[in-house]
């Protein structure tokens, strides 16, 4: 079998950055439940509204609120689903460049994989792990692949 193109290594570079963590109401309903609490105190204690979608928020160090350093995410098993396709994103899949620079930010991605076995392991995951989205008013629009992307999925 061939080597993964990505191997998580718990640095947390993905977890850092404002505002970036969507949470559709699918994962609403799973973070809310993996931490015993109501979809609507979750909202209260850890979202915020952004265009119109939810977000978790970041803590000061700029990192998300869940984000524990030096073990990684604290909700893990309940985590978003555009933190479960992390580094499947659209960009990445669909440009070159943009895995180029992931590439260069996240120690995770096999710095050899050529692009094109990176964009076909990434659709093959999103589509098995059920991670394609198709709602832009509510979910991730980097797990929003174009027809022909969905197609190929």
């Amino acid at each position: 079998m061939a080597e993964s193109v990505f191997d998580c290594r718990m640095c947390g570079h993905c977890c850092e950055g404002k505002g970036g963590i969507i949470v559709s109401p699918t994962d609403l309903t799973r973070i809310s439940d993996f931490l015993h609490i109501s979809c609507e105190e979750f909202i209260e204690r850890y979202g915020m509204l952004h265009n119109g979608k939810l977000k978790i928020r970041s803590g000061d160090n700029d990192y998300c609120v869940f984000f524990v350093p030096g073990k990684g995410c604290s909700v893990h098993e309940g985590k978003p689903n555009i933190c479960r396709a992390w580094p499947f994103f659209r960009g990445n899949i669909e440009d070159p460049e943009s895995l180029a620079m992931a590439k260069e930010y996240c120690p995770g991605i096999l710095p050899t994989a050529s692009h094109s076995d990176f964009a076909a392991e990434g659709r093959r995951y999103l589509r098995e792990a059920n991670l394609i989205a198709s709602d832009p008013t509510c979910e991730a629009n980097a797990l929003i692949l174009p027809p022909e992307q969905k197609n190929k999925a």
